[in-house]
């Protein structure tokens, strides 16, 4: 068994001022964004050049930070909003929702391609591959913050957390037990599948030239199964459980839908491609 290595969520304290990892591995996801951006932009027959990536990426930190922080208290902290209200402000504290940070970036899309007169999906397609880095950064950024541990596990890799620290997962055990059961680290399974492997996919994927819509799609689609199946083994918020049968997640719910949509995009951008041939022939 492993045995989580304590980290101080803070990296750096200069007096007041405390800088933490978390919110650094934010600063290295949207430094991802930016260099992939501009290697994708300066291929030939790119579209794309280097302001316009400069400026989606300030569109996407908006989109990200609202959206992740709005939607994760109106998804997972309605009641921590409504007894404090400020602690929507308070992201170094960890609690972020990808289901509401995509919100937060498809409406930050919008506006860019608007500004810019490029179509939203051409858009979408252009940063789906950048994503999944930032992805990766995310999931170390809550495995050092020490939160969304797994179900307790007897697999070989299962890890061990703090009981001083982690006390939730030490409940039962006699006082003074000093290490938890073994636990799925969750955080990780999600940074291997969501970060690394969805970033390999789509980047091959999207090498060539696909239908517009097919990138886009075929992040939905993998993202949503990946997490989908991360949930499995993901223990629920505390505060909200199990919607339904002991097992239905809350990030299973929000989740569907993308594998659903992703799974349309796919049909429809292929379909079009193929009818857009067709009238050219």
């Amino acid at each position: 068994m492993l045995q989580y290595p304590e980290i101080d969520p803070v990296a750096l304290s200069l007096g007041p001022l405390k800088v933490h990892w978390y919110g650094i591995m934010y600063l290295l996801a949207f430094a991802c964004v930016w260099m992939l951006g501009r290697y994708r932009a300066s291929r030939p027959g790119s579209a794309w050049n280097p302001d316009m990536v400069a400026d989606l990426v300030f569109y996407g930190v908006i989109g990200t930070i609202l959206g992740g922080r709005i939607g994760y208290m109106l998804f997972y902290g309605v009641d921590q909003l409504l007894a404090d209200p400020w602690s929507i402000l308070r992201t170094w504290e960890g609690g972020m929702s990808f289901h509401g940070g995509l919100i937060g970036v498809l409406t930050a899309l919008w506006f860019f391609g608007r500004r810019r007169g490029v179509p939203f999906w051409q858009v979408a397609d252009f940063v789906a591959p950048l994503v999944p880095p930032g992805l990766f950064a995310g999931r170390i950024g809550n495995f050092i913050n020490g939160e969304l541990w797994g179900r307790p596990t007897d697999v070989p890799w299962g890890m061990q957390v703090p009981c001083a620290k982690f006390g939730e997962h030490c409940r039962g055990l006699p006082p003074g037990t000093e290490w938890s059961p073994p636990l799925h680290a969750s955080q990780l399974y999600e940074a291997a599948l969501e970060g690394l492997a969805l970033f390999l996919i789509l980047w091959i994927f999207s090498a060539k030239p696909r239908p517009t819509m097919a990138v886009s799609g075929m992040f939905l689609l993998f993202y949503g199964i990946f997490r989908f199946l991360v949930e499995f083994v993901r223990m629920p918020d505390a505060h909200i459980g199990y919607l339904a049968f002991d097992w239905v997640t809350m990030g299973q719910v929000l989740t569907l839908p993308m594998i659903l949509f992703g799974a349309l995009l796919l049909a429809l951008a292929y379909r079009n491609g193929e009818s857009f041939r067709a009238a050219k022939e």
